[in-house]
């Protein structure tokens, strides 16, 4: 098989040296020059089509110290809205907790290839960051506006994003998390 599919236009430089009679995968959308389809034609080249992927939600870990409980309440009820399924590993509530703790149970959930993104708030969100960037194939970012949300996963893959609870609002989070949820790299 010969595999097409990330050309958008195919042209008869692309054909000319597949086997009489192979098979050709192109993407859903390639088009197919004139003289490329006669070439497809002479050789008895049967094409197979790439069928339309559908993208699956993201599943995200959520954690918080005891700074962030508040902004992770709003989080939650953010990504319930958007349908989004996520798993809350604490703080529950404002009893004075160690941010690491939290830090490490979703950067692991990440590491450990149980979720595919992570969120976690803690006060600058700053301490979450380093911590969660020690452990294998996370790769967090902290953001404080929705520019540099969208910059941490196109240009970085960022896997996880650390929020400062203390340093913006409510309506802040809300378009940060919707614009790093819904950019890809």
């Amino acid at each position: 098989m010969f595999d097409l599919s990330e050309k958008q236009v195919v042209t008869e430089d692309d054909i000319k040296n597949i086997p009489l009679g192979a098979k050709l995968y192109l993407g859903e959308k390639s088009i197919v020059t004139p003289l490329a389809a006669d070439l497809i034609a002479q050789n008895r080249l049967e094409i197979l089509r790439k069928q339309p992927h559908t993208k699956r939600r993201p599943r995200v870990a959520l954690g918080s110290d005891h700074g962030g409980v508040e902004m992770k309440v709003a989080l939650k009820e953010l990504l319930s809205e958007l349908g989004i399924e996520f798993h809350d590993f604490g703080t529950y509530d404002t009893k004075p907790v160690d941010y690491p703790d939290y830090a490490h149970l979703v950067a692991g959930s990440i590491s450990q290839g149980s979720y595919d993104l992570g969120i976690i708030i803690d006060g600058a969100g700053i301490g979450s960051c380093m911590v969660a960037n020690k452990l294998p194939g996370v790769r967090a970012a902290l953001a404080y506006n929705a520019a540099l949300a969208r910059n941490s996963r196109e240009h970085n893959d960022a896997n996880v994003l650390t929020l400062g609870g203390r340093f913006i609002s409510i309506d802040q989070m809300r378009d940060i998390v919707k614009v790093w949820i819904s950019t890809s790299i």
